[in-house]
Formats: structure tokens, sequence, C-alpha cells
């Protein structure tokens, strides 16, 4: 079931998504400073191509003052419009019967927008 959930997925936009997050990471890439922001953009990507099976929870090694201030700067980079947008198609899928799968999809990818360091992408 997860392989058809993510087939249609694909298909109705999660490409676009993961498109738009492999872009933000290349760029963030082109300075040094924002490395460690475009790792992030492009593990989200990843997640956003393949979200039906795989569930985020806080990483065991990654718990620290570091994260919180990476966190915060991700926030002010864009962090708050990119789970804005996720929070805003998660409500416009959920209200066919259809879309309610992918709507809890973007749910889910709410919270991994907005603070994505010291979070982990595990398979469930």
């Amino acid at each position: 079931m997860n392989i058809l959930g993510n087939i249609l997925w694909l298909l109705f936009g999660g490409i676009m998504i993961a498109l738009e997050y492999m872009i933000a990471g290349l760029l963030m890439c082109i300075t040094v400073i924002g490395i460690p922001f475009g790792v992030q953009s492009f593990k989200l990507a990843a997640f956003a191509l393949w979200p039906f099976g795989k569930a985020t929870r806080p990483a065991v090694s990654g718990t620290g003052c570091l994260t919180t201030v990476l966190n915060i700067l991700w926030i002010l980079l864009g962090g708050i419009w990119i789970s804005l947008s996720h929070l805003f198609w998660g409500v416009v899928l959920c209200i066919t019967i259809i879309g309610i799968p992918f709507g809890k999809q973007h749910f889910k990818m709410v919270s991994l927008a907005l603070t994505p360091f010291g979070r982990e992408i595990i398979r469930k």
C-alpha cells in the first residue's frame, strides 16, 4: 500500500515539493555557511519523494545547543513559510476524501519543515 501511495503522491505534487527542496538545497550549498541548511534541505527532499512508510523522531545524538541555534536560523531563513505551505496544502487536500492520505503526509511534514535539525527520518 505504501508503494501505491508514494506513486500517487509523486503524480499529485510530491515531485514538485521534492524539486523545490532540491533547488533550495543547491542554493544554500553555494556558501560554506549554508551547507548544513542545504544538507537538511536534501533530507527533506528525500522525505518528500517517498513519505509513505516513513516517520520522524528526535535524533538520539543531536539534541544540543547547536541544533537549537540552527533551528532558529532555519525558521528565520524560510522554515516558517515552508511549514505554513505544508499546513495549507494539508488542509486543502483533507477537504476531499481522496486527498486525506496526502493531507496527512503534509501534516507530518509540517513539524519537520519547521525544525529539521535534531530530527531523523526512520522507516516504519
